[in-house]
């Protein structure tokens, strides 16, 4: 056996000691407390939540229409002059402005004709962009969709025969009065005409599909009036002798477009592009355009 030597014993504390103090310097810069590292993995954590949360947000409003490039509209296409159908086309006021309002975005229109009942439920759905059909801003409507600002005034009027009683829309509010009114389903003659006349037991409201439907159940004598916009009323009592408007207004209202609801950054780029076509004079020439005042 090898005689282990003082000198020899010396040699290994020292070397003991070098790696000692070695193994200490080495790892000095690296030790992290362990609650501070987990404090620092979950502030890296909140901060890249936070971003992809950003960005899924902006993300979301960059897609604004239903169709990449397209900006669908739909409309029920027979109420002039707002929109109607000329040489298999849908034009009008409402299909104007909605062109001039697209062009300003970049984008092409594109109008889907359907009944006026199915309009809202279609942006709801979200299979149309925006609705636009001389709609009028209501409490009601409110609860299932958004609106842009207003673009037109519409004035709800009373159609009759020539012979009728009827001589002011005052008489569809006299005591006793129980009168049949015809309407296009869910407008605002069939809301106002309900609220306002059926409910207080002064009338009985048959809703039709469309308009012109409402104005031959006149003719034919199944109702006593018809209750709709003043615009298309003028051209029902163009096209069919025999009938009149009464002087006295039975609703002004105010026209505007419907959005889903949340779709936000749509609804304030259409409202920028409207509001430009306003103050620009644009939608008040298109609306002179069909609406000749004297």
């Amino acid at each position: 056996m090898k005689k282990i030597t003082k000198g020899m014993l010396m040699i290994l504390a020292l070397a003991m000691l070098a790696a000692a103090v070695f193994a200490c310097g080495g790892n000095q810069g690296e030790q992290i407390p362990a609650d501070e590292g987990e404090q620092t993995i979950a502030e890296e954590s909140e901060q890249t939540t936070a971003e992809e949360s950003e960005q899924a947000t902006v993300e979301e409003n960059e897609q604004i229409t239903v169709e990449e490039g397209v900006l669908i509209m739909v409309t029920s296409a027979d109420f002039p002059p707002y929109e109607f159908y000329e040489g298999g086309e849908i034009v009008g006021i409402d299909a104007e402005i909605a062109g001039a309002i697209a062009e300003k975005l970049g984008l092409e229109l594109r109008i889907d004709d359907m009944d006026f009942t199915a309009i809202l439920p279609a942006v709801v759905a979200g299979r149309a962009d925006m609705g636009m059909a001389g709609m009028t801003v209501t409490d009601e409507r409110l609860e299932s969709v958004d609106f842009s600002v207003s673009y037109a005034t519409g004035v709800q009027v009373v159609i009759v025969k020539e012979d009728s009683p009827l001589t002011s829309a005052d008489d569809l509010f006299e005591e006793g009065a129980n009168f049949d009114i015809g309407v296009q389903e869910s407008t605002t003659g069939d809301l106002y005409s309900t609220w306002d006349l059926e409910e207080e037991g002064l009338a009985t409201v048959h809703r039709y599909r469309r308009g012109t439907d409402a104005v031959q159940a006149l003719i034919a004598g199944r109702v006593d009036c018809v209750i709709i916009d003043n615009e298309p009323a003028k051209a029902f009592v163009a096209a069919n002798p025999g009938l009149k408007i009464l002087d006295t207004e039975f609703a002004v209202e105010d026209y505007a477009i419907a959005f889903q609801k949340g779709n936000t950054a749509l609804k304030e780029a259409v409202d920028g592009a409207l509001r430009e076509l306003i103050a620009d004079g644009t939608a008040q020439s298109i609306i002179d355009k069909y609406i000749v005042t004297s």
